[in-house]
C-alpha cells in the first residue's frame, strides 16, 4: 500500500473511506437559524451578558476529529497487517540464500527462518529464482527453484548437531552464480567461528565480483554452549561459554542422569565482557557419577548439552606397595608419586598397614575397579585366583615393576618376563640410559605428547614371542617395552616396566605419567571387543578400540535426544573427537558401555566469525515476522472517542455545570460523567469490538460451522503450527471426500475459551509445550464439549524424541499434556487395542502413524471381553471422547493446494503417508458413525445365533 510494507485481511472494507465526505456534510449541517423580529422590549436583554453559548455549526476541529475516528475504525475493521521488508543485495538476478545450520543457529532457529521466509517474499515479489543451500545439510547440487519450492524447502530445515560446512556451501553457490549477471549471494550466518572457518575469505572470493553480497548475522543473543566437565576431586565442574562478550547474562545448569532424572542444578552467571565461566555441582561423588547429561536450562542447542559416560566417572583406585619405603621415607615412595598422579581424576585409597595379600583382600571386597601394584612379586594362589576373576569381571589391575618383580613370575602380568633386570648406565654398565621412545598406534597413549627429558636407567624386560609386538603400548628409544598390556575377558592387565618412583627412571616426574595412568583407568569402563574371542592370547582382544560402536541415542540440532537414523554411522570404542555429520552426538554403544559424543571438545572456544572477509553489506537479524495492528488501531480509535466525549463537555458548559449547581445535581452530573469517563477508558484498554459487533462475528462463525460438515482445530498462536493443523485437516478432508461420501468443508480454527465448540464433531489440538496453561473456564469447555459427545484428538508430535527414551520419561510436550489431562475429568485410557472398532472403522489398521511411526495411541479403556471375545470387534457404549497420539498426524495429511505434501516423513516409508491418511478416515469415520461399525462386523454371529 503506498509502499509501504502492508497488508489487510479484509481489503473491501477500505471501500468505506468513501463516505467519510458525506460524514463530512453530515456533521456540518445543523438546524436552520430561526427567523429573527425585531421586538424592542428584548434590546434591554441585549445587555446581559449570556452564561452559555451554543455554536452555530460545529467547529472544524471537532469533525476533524471524527473524520479521523471514522477512519480508524474502518482502518481497523480492514485488519491491517505490517509485513517488515527484506533488504536484498540485487532486484533482478537470481537470489543465492546461504543458511547456517549448525548447532549455533538453533536458539534463534525460528528468526532465523522468518527473515529467510521474508527473503524469499521479497524474490517472489521480483520474479527471481532462489537457491537455497543449507551448511548442515549440503546438497550435492544447487540449482534454481521457484520460491514456492523454496519456501517448502525451508520449512522442512532444521538445525543440525553439529559444525556448519561453510567451504562446502559457498563452492556450491560459487557453482550456481558463475556466469550469472547481478546474482546476489544472502549469507544468513550464525557469527560464530568453531575453529574451521580459515577459508571463508577464499569461499567468498569464489563468487565472483559481479556478486552483490549480503550478510545478516547479529540482532540476537548470542549462543550459550558447555563444554570441558571435569568430575574433580570435590565437585564436577563445566565451562559456560559464549562467543564473545557482552551484557552480563545468567542461568542455570541442570544436571540429569541416564533416565533423564534430574539430579541437580547450579547457576552460573557471564560477567559483563566474559566470555567464559564455570559453574560447580558440589554433590557427593557417587551421586556425581550418576550424571548423564549437564544442559543449559532454556538453552535449545546440542552445543548447550555436555553428555558424560563412564569416562567422566571419578573411579576408586586401591594402591598396594611391596616395600616398606612407604613408612620409613612416604615422600620417596611409588605411592606418594601414584597418589599425587591419580588425585586430579580418581579417589585414591592407599593401603598404609597390613601385608600386600590383606590389602589387596580387603580391595576385593570392597569391589574397587582399579587395583594399583607398586614392586608386588609373589601373590598367593587364593588371592591370585580372586584377582583374576576381578580381572576376567571388568576389573583393571596395574602393576608396576621393582626388585621383587624382577625375580617373580606369575600369570597376572601380560607379557612374560625375564629374570632379574636391566641396568641402564653406570660403572657396571656398557649402555646408557634410554629415552621414549614410540607409542602404539592403535594402544590408549597414541595421542599422548612424548616429552625429551624422561629417560629410564632400569627396567625388566620381556621374554620375546609372538604377541610381545601385539601387547606393547609403550617403547624406549632402542625398542624395548616400557608399558605392556592385554584385555583379558571385560578387564585388563596393565603392566609399567619401571618402579612407580623416581628410582628406575624420572618417569613419574613428567606429565607424560599422569596422561597415561588417565588413559589406563579409563580402561574399567570401555567395553571389550565384540568379535574377540574369550581366550586371553587372541591378539584380536588386546586392542581395545578393534570394537565399533553402533549408535543407540543422538541429539538433533536443538539438544533433544531422538533415535538414530540410516545416516548415522558405527564409531570406534577409541573414538575421541568432536561431533561431525557421520558422528553426530549422542550415546553409542551397548547399555553397559555407553561412548559419549559432544558438539564440543574440552579445548574448544567459540569465537566471533570475521565477517569482515566477506566484501559486502552486513544487516543484522530482525524480526521479520508480520504484526496485526488492529490492536493499535483500535486503541488509538478509542483514545480519539474519549477526546471526543471531553470536547462536547467542553463546548456544550458541561465541565462548567459539573462544578456548580445545586450539590445534589451537582453530584448526579458528576457521577455521570465519571461513568462515562469510566465506560470510555474500560473500551479503550480493551481494544474490542462493541457488543453488536461481536454478536454479528458469532452469527457468522455458527453459519460457517454449521452449512457443512467440518473439522476444527485449537489456535495455538504459533503460526507455523496452526498453517500445519489447517493444512492438515484440509488434506484429510481431500482424501475422504475421494474415498467416501462424505464431503467435509474445510477446517476451522477455534479459540477455545471463547468459540462455540459444539459446532464441530472432531477437534484436533497440537501440544505446544511452550504454550500457556488454559484457564479453568476454558478446560471446563473442553471438559463440556467431550462429556456432550465431541471427541478432541490431543497430538503432542514427540514420537521421535520419546522413542528409546529409558524409563518412559516424557517430552516437554507430554508433560504439558499431563497438567492438562490432569485437570479434566477423562476416563481410563488405554493403548488403542487390536480388536478396537477404531481399527475396522473403514479400514482394517494395525497402527496408526503420522509424520512419524511408533508412537502409542490411546483411546477411551474398553469393557474386559466376556463370552463375546471372539467377535471381530468390541467397543463400549459410546465413542471414546479422547484419542491421543504422539505421530504429528495433521504433519502427514498436510498438503498444498495443488496435493503435494508439505513436510517430510521419519522414516518415510513408501506407504506411510497413506496408511496415515487411512487412520484419519478411521477416527473420523468412528467418531460420526460411532459404534456402527461394531454391530456391522457382529451381524453374521447375530444371524448365527437367531438360526437365520
Amino acid at each position: 500500500m503506498l509502499g509501504l510494507p502492508l497488508a489487510f485481511s479484509a481489503p473491501l472494507l477500505l471501500t468505506a473511506f468513501l463516505a467519510l465526505p458525506l460524514l463530512w456534510f453530515l456533521l456540518r449541517v445543523v438546524p436552520p437559524k430561526p427567523r429573527e423580529m425585531a421586538f424592542p422590549p428584548l434590546r434591554l436583554l441585549l445587555s446581559i451578558t449570556p452564561k452559555e453559548e451554543s455554536a452555530a455549526r460545529t467547529p472544524w476541529w471537532l469533525t476533524l476529529l471524527r473524520l479521523l475516528l471514522a477512519a480508524l475504525i474502518i482502518l481497523a475493521a480492514a485488519g491491517p497487517i505490517w509485513n517488515p521488508p527484506a533488504v536484498a543485495p540485487a532486484q533482478g538476478g537470481p537470489l543465492v540464500l546461504i543458511i547456517d545450520q549448525g548447532w549455533p543457529a538453533a536458539a534463534s532457529w525460528e528468526a532465523r527462518r522468518a527473515a529467510a521466509s521474508a527473503l524469499i517474499d521479497e524474490a517472489e515479489a521480483n520474479g527471481r529464482g532462489i537457491a537455497l543451500i543449507p551448511t548442515g545439510e549440503v546438497p550435492r547440487e544447487a540449482t534454481l527453484a521457484t520460491p514456492a519450492a523454496a519456501r517448502d524447502r525451508l520449512r522442512s530445515l532444521e538445525p543440525v548437531p553439529y559444525a556448519p560446512a561453510r567451504r562446502e556451501a559457498l563452492a556450491l553457490a560459487a557453482k550456481v552464480t558463475s556466469g550469472v549477471a547481478e546474482a546476489g549471494v544472502v549469507f544468513l550466518s550464525d557469527g560464530v567461528d568453531l575453529g574451521a572457518d580459515t577459508e571463508l575469505a577464499q569461499g567468498f572470493a569464489a563468487l565472483g565480483p559481479s556478486a552483490r553480497r549480503l550478510v545478516v548475522s547479529g540482532g540476537v543473543a548470542p549462543p550459550l554452549a558447555l563444554a570441558g566437565a571435569l568430575n574433580e576431586a570435590d565437585a564436577l565442574t563445566v565451562k559456560v561459554l559464549r562467543p564473545e562478550g557482552g551484557p552480563p547474562r545468567a542461568g542455570v545448569v541442570a544436571a540429569k542422569d541416564s533416565r533423564g532424572l534430574a539430579i541437580g542444578e547450579a547457576p552460573f552467571t557471564l560477567p559483563e565482557g566474559a566470555s567464559e565461566t564455570e559453574t560447580r555441582f558440589e554433590l557427593p561423588v557417587e551421586i556425581r557419577n550418576e550424571v548423564a547429561r549437564l544442559d543449559i536450562t532454556g538453552e535449545r542447542s546440542a552445543g548447550a548439552v555436555q553428555l558424560l559416560d563412564k569416562r567422566w566417572r571419578r573411579r576408586a583406585v586401591g594402591i598396594v606397595s611391596g616395600t616398606s619405603t612407604d613408612t620409613g621415607q612416604p615422600l620417596l615412595a611409588p605411592t606418594y608419586y601414584l597418589s599425587r598422579a591419580l588425585a586430579p581424576f580418581a579417589d585414591i585409597r592407599v593401603a598404609e598397614t597390613g601385608s600386600a595379600t590383606e590389602n589387596i583382600n580387603r580391595f576385593l571386597e570392597q569391589r574397587l575397579p582399579v587395583l594399583v601394584l607398586t614392586d608386588v612379586g609373589t601373590i598367593p594362589p587364593a588371592t591370585r585366583t580372586r584377582l583374576a576373576r576381578f580381572v576376567e569381571e571388568g576389573g583393571v589391575l596395574i602393576r608396576f615393576a621393582g626388585p621383587r618383580l624382577a625375580n617373580a613370575q606369575d600369570d597376572l602380568l601380560p607379557v612374560k618376563l625375564r629374570r632379574g633386570g636391566r641396568v641402564l648406565g653406570g660403572s657396571l654398565s656398557w649402555e646408557t640410559p634410554q629415552r621414549l621412545g614410540a607409542l602404539t598406534p592403535d594402544g590408549p597413549f597414541r595421542d599422548v605428547r612424548l616429552p625429551d627429558d624422561v629417560t629410564v636407567n632400569r627396567q625388566v624386560l620381556a621374554e620375546p614371542d609372538g604377541t610381545l609386538g601385539d601387547r606393547t603400548w609403550a617403547t624406549l628409544a632402542d625398542g624395548t617395552p616400557l608399558v605392556t598390556g592385554v584385555r583379558r575377558g571385560k578387564g585388563a592387565l596393565v603392566l609399567f616396566h619401571v618402579t612407580g618412583d623416581t628410582s628406575w627412571s624420572n618417569l613419574p616426574l613428567s606429565g607424560t605419567f599422569v596422561e597415561m595412568l588417565r588413559r589406563v583407568i579409563a580402561l574399567s569402563d570401555a567395553p571389550p571387543p565384540a568379535d574377540a574371542p574369550p581366550a586371553a592370547t587372541a591378539h584380536a582382544a588386546d586392542r581395545p578400540d578393534v570394537a565399533a560402536l553402533p549408535p543407540a541415542r543422538v541429539l538433533d540440532g536443538f539438544g533433544a535426544f531422538h533415535p538414530a537414523g540410516p545416516t548415522v554411522h558405527a564409531l570406534p570404542a577409541t573414538y575421541a573427537d568432536r561431533a561431525t555429520a557421520d558422528h553426530p552426538p549422542g550415546f553409542y554403544g551397548p547399555p553397559d558401555g555407553l561412548l559419549a559424543v559432544n558438539a564440543l571438545l574440552p579445548d574448544d572456544r567459540p569465537k566471533p566469525l570475521d565477517l569482515s572477509v566477506v566484501g559486502g553489506t552486513i544487516e543484522p537479524l530482525k524480526d521479520s515476522a508480520p504484526r496485526d495492528l488492529r490492536g493499535p488501531v483500535l486503541v488509538a480509535a478509542m483514545l480519539l472517542l474519549l477526546l471526543d466525549a471531553l470536547a462536547v463537555l467542553l463546548l456544550s458548559g458541561g465541565l462548567g455545570r459539573l462544578g456548580g449547581g445545586s450539590a445534589r445535581g451537582g453530584a448526579k452530573r458528576g457521577a455521570a460523567a465519571a461513568l462515562t469517563l469510566a465506560l470510555a477508558l474500560g473500551v479503550a484498554g480493551l481494544g474490542t469490538l462493541p457488543a453488536p459487533a461481536r454478536a454479528a462475528e458469532d452469527d457468522a462463525f455458527a453459519l460457517k460451522a454449521t452449512t457443512q460438515t467440518r473439522f476444527a482445530y485449537v489456535i495455538t498462536g504459533d503460526q507455523e503450527v496452526d498453517d500445519i493443523s489447517r493444512s492438515g485437516l484440509d488434506g484429510l478432508s481431500a482424501f475422504l471426500s475421494q474415498r467416501t461420501a462424505l464431503q467435509a468443508g474445510e477446517a476451522m480454527g477455534v479459540d477455545i475459551s471463547k468459540d462455540e465448540l459444539a459446532f464441530f464433531p472432531l477437534l484436533y489440538w497440537p501440544i505446544q509445550p511452550d504454550a500457556p496453561m488454559p484457564s479453568a473456564a476454558t478446560l471446563a469447555r473442553i471438559d463440556a464439549y467431550m462429556k456432550q459427545g465431541g471427541t478432541v484428538i490431543f497430538d503432542t508430535r514427540d514420537a521421535l524424541e520419546t522413542q528409546g527414551a529409558p524409563g518412559g520419561s516424557l517430552s516437554a510436550a507430554g508433560v504439558r499434556l499431563k497438567d492438562i489431562l490432569s485437570r479434566l475429568d477423562i476416563p481410563e485410557l488405554e493403548p488403542v487395542p487390536r480388536d478396537h472398532v477404531l481399527t475396522k472403522a473403514f479400514y482394517l489398521l494395525k497402527d496408526f502413524p503420522g509424520r512419524f511411526t511408533g508412537g502409542t495411541t490411546w483411546v477411551e479403556a474398553l469393557p474386559a471381553a466376556t463370552d463375546d471375545a471372539d467377535r471381530p470387534a468390541r467397543a463400549g457404549d459410546g465413542v471414546s471422547p479422547i484419542i491421543i497420539s504422539a505421530n504429528d498426524l495433521a504433519g502427514a495429511w498436510a498438503v498444498t493446494r495443488g496435493g503435494d505434501p508439505i513436510l517430510p516423513l521419519t522414516p518415510g516409508e513408501p506407504r506411510q503417508r497413506e496408511f496415515a491418511f487411512r487412520a484419519g478416515a478411521n477416527m473420523v469415520m468412528y467418531v460420526l458413525t460411532g459404534n456402527y461399525k461394531a454391530d456391522q462386523v457382529h451381524v453374521p454371529a447375530l444371524l448365527e445365533r437367531l438360526g437365520q
